[in-house]
C-alpha cells in the first residue's frame, strides 16, 4: 500500500490533526505555508508558524473506522515515522529550486506530446543543471513529474495503459523506472492536452 502522510498542528490548547495526505497536497497545504512564515488554514482556525508545533509522520494510510472516536493519531503512530525534520528541509530545497522545476515541466510537458520515458526527463534536467550533483539533477526531475501528474498535465503510461493515481508514488520513486534495465517495460509520460490522453496512435497500446 502506498506511503502517506499525517500531519498534526498544535497550538496550545488546540490541536488539529489531518491524514491520508499525499506529498503534493502536504506541501502545498502545510509544508509551503509553514517554510514561507505565513499562516496556514486548517479547522477553521490559523495557525501562525513562529507560535504552532507542527509534527508529520509518514506510513500506511489510517482506515475510515479507525478515524472515529479522536483514534485516528493513535493508530497512525503505530505504523508511521516521524519524518517532521526532512519534509521540512525538502520543501526548503524545493522552494530554493522552483524556478528550476517550472523550466523543467515546460520542456517535458513539450516533450511529451509524443510518449516520452523517465531517462529522457532525467537527461534534461542534467543538461539544464551540469554543475549540480546527481541526486539534485534527479529531485528536479521527480518533483517536475510529480507536478505535472497533480496538475493533469501528463499522464503515465506502462504498457500503453495509464498508472493509476494511487501507484504514481511508488512508481515514480522506484529507481527502475529511472534506470530501467533491458527488457522491462518503459514508464512513459504523455501529455494530456484539454485534460485527455489520446492513446490508440501509438505503437505501445496496439
Amino acid at each position: 500500500m502506498s506511503e502517506v502522510f499525517h500531519l498534526e498542528l498544535r497550538q496550545f490548547p488546540h490541536v488539529a490533526r489531518v491524514f491520508n495526505l499525499d506529498r503534493v497536497e502536504l506541501d502545498a497545504r502545510f509544508l509551503r505555508p509553514w517554510v514561507r512564515g505565513t499562516m496556514i488554514d486548517q479547522d477553521d482556525r490559523r495557525w501562525p508558524p513562529e507560535r504552532t508545533r507542527l509534527k508529520v509522520l509518514s506510513g500506511s494510510p489510517v482506515r475510515p473506522d479507525e478515524l472515529g472516536l479522536g483514534r485516528g493519531w493513535g493508530a497512525a503512530t503505530k505504523d508511521s515515522e516521524d519524518v517532521t525534520d526532512a519534509v521540512i528541509g525538502d520543501t526548503r530545497r524545493g522552494a530554493e529550486a522552483t524556478p528550476a522545476v517550472e523550466a523543467l515541466k515546460e520542456q517535458v510537458a513539450r516533450r511529451a506530446q509524443e510518449p516520452v520515458g523517465f531517462p529522457v526527463v532525467a537527461a534534461l534536467a542534467g543538461a539544464a543543471h551540469p554543475g549540480w550533483r546527481a541526486s539534485e539533477q534527479l529531485g528536479v526531475a521527480e518533483q517536475a513529474v510529480w507536478e505535472l501528474l497533480h496538475q493533469g498535465r501528463v499522464t503515465m503510461l506502462v504498457d500503453g495503459q495509464p498508472v493509476s493515481r494511487e501507484r504514481w508514488q511508488e512508481v515514480v520513486l522506484r529507481f527502475a523506472t529511472w534506470a530501467p534495465a533491458a527488457g522491462d517495460p518503459p514508464v512513459l509520460l504523455h501529455s494530456r492536452p484539454g485534460g485527455e490522453v489520446e492513446l490508440r496512435d501509438h505503437p505501445e497500446n496496439s
